[in-house]
């Protein structure tokens, strides 16, 4: 097997070479792609550039395996296997965990991601690694239908000047950055980007008011001393947003990071990583919170015997939340200080040369509802050496948030909606799943689950039938579904992928629930979705890619279905000089994420880049 660990650039990889890209986030140790028991879809650095896509939110739309809906110009809501949210429930999925460089992006304010605080350049990640399904066992709660890992590329991949300028119909931007030697054993890179984006309009025609900018910077330094790794890296940005009304929300923040490796042998090592995370996001008249964490965490992998594989290790994180209280929304207290530990283990365990055990625990200790148990145990079976069958158990959990505890929502001075004594949405998952590659060109995926929900979050009366309504765990159900996504390459020069997904969800409220809201309050997810995508290697340098997406209609805001339609054209003029051409939206109008009338619409819209890279 080629040293593919070794390789940033998977450009040049065949499909049966890209199932050898290793994986992390699966075990919390590498291990090739083609072995992870799990659902997973990689993201590569080389499918990131040929989409064109200048976002977090826009790149997560190459998983298959996700639910993409952009709700404003700068809001999304991003999910796995449903519980999207609705525009009355914040808007985003709160059972996601996303990572970037292992640094937790989600709030403890409502459980999801601000997606306008989170941005990588584009040119520096490395991969997406998506699993849809928990990952609790390793991850902790809010792990529960997936987890997003975005790990960047070493700053000795990134060396020399590279720059970056687009501008077209609704956005602009530029970026610039610069890698280089500090001495043999280290590298660093800076870089800085600004990014602006306009107006989109409303289903009325009226301007959305949305418009928005930021500027970022930051830096990478890799240092190898011996035969331990050690990382520092940090950003810096700030932006503002439009509101329907003056003035502008302001946002902004910082982190910082330091992560040591450790190496032992093929089998055994050590990681100690550390950051300090700071992001502040203040809508006038509606919003204002400030987050400070501070993380650490220890893991330790070895090989006990011949045939067992064991990661272990535990963590702190201590956040400060800093809410900004106005008549309408409060939370009481305004500022709170939590804690938050862990320790897990997770046992690889070969029963024979083809046949693998895994079974893993995580116990969290949670500063709303104290210790939580996270298990999991998974098996896999390689009856071949090119294909997969693995079937999974799981536990996991979403854990209360200051949404679900402190908040309180008034009229007129009088309290209608009151944080109560809101517990942990609890999830048992069982999945199921098979991975191969039939032949070198051909690769495929296909999952199945059944996810069985209780203590899901409703609105109750607190007592009797009088105010205020309280957040309580009286709805529950199940959920269904099947994934697909496979691709084919056809010639030298001619790749096909395609991807389907189906979710039903059954839920419903427990005897003695007001049944105040329905079951939407759960989240609204369209029951089937279709992504296929065609890449072109044509003769003089020249690239053509097209993506294709059918989401079918959401229920409750509902919204009709949509395709949508991205293309781009690229050139390279030089071994240095890139040009494309990246249109979106090219099958025309729609709305995403309702309600219906007053969501917004999005646009055709078309992008010309032109890159500098060493």
């Amino acid at each position: 097997m080629a040293d593919v660990a070794s390789v940033s650039d998977l450009s040049q990889l065949s499909i049966e070479e890209l199932a050898d890209v290793p994986v992390t986030s699966v075990s919390k140790s590498a291990e090739p792609l083609s072995d992870a028991a799990a659902a997973i879809y990689v993201i590569s650095h080389e499918e990131i550039r040929r989409s064109g896509a200048t976002t977090l939110p826009e790149i997560l739309r190459l998983a298959p395996n996700l639910e993409v809906a952009q709700v404003s110009g700068s809001g999304y809501a991003i999910t796995a296997r449903g519980f999207n949210g609705t525009t009355t429930n914040n808007g985003a999925g709160n059972k996601l965990l996303v990572l970037i460089d292992g640094r937790s992006v989600y709030t403890p304010l409502y459980g999801g991601v601000f997606w306008d605080l989170q941005n990588v350049l584009p040119e520096d990640i490395d991969r997406i690694e998506v699993i849809s399904g928990p990952g609790a066992a390793l991850w902790g709660a809010n792990a529960v239908n997936g987890v997003i890992n975005i790990i960047t590329r070493s700053s000795g991949d990134t060396q020399g000047l590279s720059v970056s300028i687009d501008g077209g119909s609704l956005e602009y931007g530029a970026s610039a950055q610069y890698g280089g030697a500090i001495s043999p054993d280290a590298t660093f890179r800076v870089y800085a980007q600004a990014y602006d984006r306009d107006d989109d309009q409303t289903t009325s025609g009226a301007s959305g008011h949305d418009s928005w900018d930021k500027v970022q910077t930051g830096f990478r330094i890799d240092w190898h001393p011996g035969d331990a790794l050690v990382t520092f890296q940090g950003d810096a940005f700030t932006g503002s947003e439009e509101q329907s009304a003056p003035p502008n929300a302001v946002i902004g923040g910082a982190n910082i990071l330091g992560r040591w490796t450790q190496p032992f042998s093929d089998r055994s090592s050590l990681q100690v990583q550390g950051y300090y995370d700071y992001n502040t996001l203040y809508l006038p008249g509606s919003l204002g919170d400030a987050l400070t964490t501070f993380d650490l965490d220890i893991q330790h992998s070895f090989a006990w015997g011949s045939w067992n594989d064991i990661v272990w290790g535990g963590g702190a994180r201590l956040y400060t939340d800093r809410y900004s209280n106005i008549a309408s929304i409060q939370f009481l207290p305004p500022v709170t200080t939590q804690n938050l530990e862990n320790v897990f283990v997770q046992d690889t365990m070969s029963v024979t040369n083809s046949v693998k055990l895994i079974l893993g625990a995580k116990l969290e200790n949670d500063p709303f509802v104290g210790l939580q148990p996270l298990p999991s145990a998974r098996i896999s079976w390689k009856p071949t050496s090119t294909s997969l069958l693995w079937a999974a158990v799981s536990r996991a959990v979403r854990a209360p948030t200051l949404w679900d505890r402190d908040l309180n929502e008034l009229v007129g001075g009088q309290t209608i909606l009151t944080g109560g004594d809101f517990q942990s949405e609890k999830l048992i998952a069982y999945e199921a799943g098979y991975r191969a590659q039939p032949i070198p060109d051909l690769s495929f995926s296909i999952n199945t689950f059944y996810n069985m929900y209780t203590d899901l979050r409703s609105i109750e009366f607190r007592s009797g039938t009088s105010l205020p309504l309280v957040y309580a765990n009286d709805m529950e159900g199940n959920t269904y579904g099947a994934e697909f996504w496979g691709s084919y390459r056809m010639t030298d020069w001619w790749t096909f992928s395609a991807g389907f997904n189906v979710l039903e969800e059954d839920l419903k409220f427990k005897p003695g629930s007001i049944v105040l809201t329905g079951t939407q309050i759960a989240g609204n997810d369209p029951s089937h979705q279709v992504t296929l995508k065609s890449s072109w290697d044509l003769p003089h340098d020249v690239e053509f890619d097209i993506d294709a997406r059918y989401i079918g209609a959401l229920p409750d805001p509902a919204v009709p279905a949509y395709w949508g339609l991205d293309a781009r054209v690229g050139w390279r003029m030089t071994d240095h000089l890139e040009l494309a051409l990246s249109g979106t939206n090219l099958a025309g109008k729609h709305t995403e994420f309702g309600p219906i009338p007053g969501g917004y619409v999005f646009s055709p819209e078309v992008l010309l880049a032109l890159k500098w890279k060493p």
